[in-house]
C-alpha cells in the first residue's frame, strides 16, 4: 500500500515538474514574441495591440520626420561584394538606432539604403523638432568620422543626405499577419523632399522646422528650392548648435542655457497646440 502511495506521489511530482517546465517554456516563448514585436512596433503600440487585438490609427498635430539616404550606394553596390555591403549598411543603421534612442526618437523603417525616423510618436511631445535636429547633426558627424576612417584605409564609402520636416500626420499599424507601424501625410512627403533636395554632408530642413529651431541652431537659408510635386519650398541647412548654447562653444553638445530655453519653448508650443485644439 505504501509503495503504491509513494509511486503515485512520484508520478504527481513528475507531472508537476513537467507542468512547471512547460510553463517556463511558454513564458520564454512569450518573452521572445514580445521582444520581436517591440522590434517592429513602438512599445505603447505593441501593448495596445496585445491588449485589444488592434491598434488605432491616430492623428498627431506635431511630429518631426527625418529621412536619410546614402549617395553613391548604388554605385558601390556594383563594386563591393554583397555580404560586405550589407555589413557596412548594418553598421551605419545600428549607429543610427543608437542615436534615435538617445534623442527619444522612433525609427519607422529602412528601405534599401534609406532610413526613416520620427519624433513625437507614439507619445506626443513638444521638443521633437529640436530632438530630431540634434540627432541629425550627430548622425552626420558619425558618418563623417566613418568616411575618414574608410578613406584612411583606401576603402570606398558613401556620403549622407539628411532631410527634416515638422507638422501634422497620421500614424498607425497596418497588416494583420505581418504588422508594420507607419506614418502618412503631407508632412512625411515634404520631409522626403527635404532629403532628396539636400546636399551630401548637410542637414536640410523645411521652413516650418526652421521657425521652431532657429533660436537654437546656426542655420543657413538656401532660398526657395524646387522640390518634386511641391514647387518652390523654403529650405535651410543646419550647421551646428549656436556657440553660446553649446558646451565649450563648440556647437556640438547642448549646455544648460540650451536646455532652459528648450523647456520654455516646449511650454509655448504646448499652449499653442492646446489653443488650436480648442478652436478646431
Amino acid at each position: 500500500m505504501n509503495e503504491e502511495i509513494n509511486q503515485r506521489n512520484e508520478e504527481v511530482r513528475m507531472q508537476m515538474e513537467l507542468i512547471e517546465t512547460q510553463n517556463e517554456t511558454i513564458k520564454q516563448e512569450q518573452q521572445i514574441a514580445d521582444a520581436l514585436l517591440l522590434n517592429i512596433l513602438p512599445e505603447q503600440v505593441a501593448n495596445e495591440l496585445k491588449e485589444n487585438g488592434r491598434a488605432k490609427i491616430r492623428h498627431h498635430d506635431m511630429v518631426s520626420v527625418l529621412f536619410t539616404d546614402f549617395k553613391g550606394f548604388t554605385r558601390l553596390a556594383e563594386i563591393i561584394e554583397p555580404q560586405g555591403l550589407v555589413q557596412e549598411l548594418e553598421k551605419c543603421f545600428t549607429l543610427f538606432d543608437e542615436i534615435m534612442e538617445k534623442h527619444n526618437l522612433e525609427k519607422i523603417k529602412t528601405i534599401g539604403d534609406a532610413y526613416m525616423a520620427v519624433g513625437g510618436l507614439p507619445m506626443p511631445n513638444t521638443t521633437n523638432f529640436v530632438d530630431i535636429v540634434l540627432a541629425a547633426l550627430e548622425m552626420q558627424r558619425t558618418m563623417d568620422q566613418l568616411k575618414i576612417e574608410k578613406e584612411a584605409k583606401g576603402e570606398p564609402f558613401w556620403e549622407t543626405r539628411l532631410g527634416i520636416n515638422t507638422g501634422k500626420l497620421i500614424a498607425g499599424v497596418i497588416g494583420k499577419k505581418k504588422f508594420a507601424y507607419d506614418v502618412w501625410g503631407d508632412t512625411v512627403n515634404t520631409a522626403s523632399r527635404m532629403e532628396s533636395s539636400g546636399e551630401v554632408g548637410r542637414v536640410n530642413i523645411s521652413g516650418v522646422t526652421y521657425e521652431l529651431v532657429k533660436d537654437f541652431f546656426v542655420c543657413e537659408y538656401r532660398g526657395k528650392i524646387m522640390a518634386k510635386n511641391k514647387g518652390a519650398i523654403d529650405m535651410y541647412f543646419v550647421n551646428a548648435i549656436k556657440p553660446e548654447l553649446s558646451l565649450d562653444h563648440e556647437g556640438i553638445e547642448p549646455n544648460d542655457m540650451f536646455k532652459e530655453m528648450l523647456a520654455i519653448k516646449s511650454k509655448e508650443v504646448a499652449k499653442k497646440l492646446q489653443a488650436q485644439a480648442v478652436n478646431a
